[in-house]
């Protein structure tokens, strides 16, 4: 019996701790060296439309949801979302943040063709990734 009290209160500890750790909420930094893009998964992932070409993801690909919850590409199968996104080396889509409609559209008017854009473009997602933690809270 006493067995069995321990195990329930060793369950309970680190359901506690668990729990105390997603209530501080989830801090999100704003990723460096990314592009914003439209992603559209394929029926059979690894193959994706990004930006309307098609492209692939990476082996071990990483994607991260609004909550920075890693998601896999099956979850993402025949969808399309917004997204700021990093190649690797060899050029394929490496690291992935799922972004929604309206952060998207604060991104989409930043032209990154010059110095100024890419500040500006980094100073939106400071703000996109600060309301987050904001919200989380």
């Amino acid at each position: 019996m006493n067995r069995w009290i321990r195990l329930a209160l060793a369950g309970l500890s680190f359901a506690t701790v668990a729990f105390a750790a997603t209530a501080q909420g989830i801090v999100r930094e704003a990723p460096r060296d990314v592009k914003p893009g439209i992603m559209a998964v394929s029926a059979t992932p690894p193959i994706i439309t990004m930006d309307g070409k098609d492209d692939r993801l990476s082996p071990g690909a990483r994607i991260r949801d609004v909550n920075n919850m890693m998601v896999l590409t099956g979850g993402l199968a025949n969808k399309t979302v917004y997204t700021v996104y990093r190649r690797d080396g060899s050029g394929l889509v490496h690291e992935v943040w799922v972004l929604t409609e309206a952060e998207y559209s604060k991104l989409g008017g930043v032209n990154t063709g010059n110095p100024e854009g890419y500040k500006r473009f980094y100073e939106f997602l400071e703000l996109i990734w600060a309301a987050r933690a904001l919200l989380l809270k």
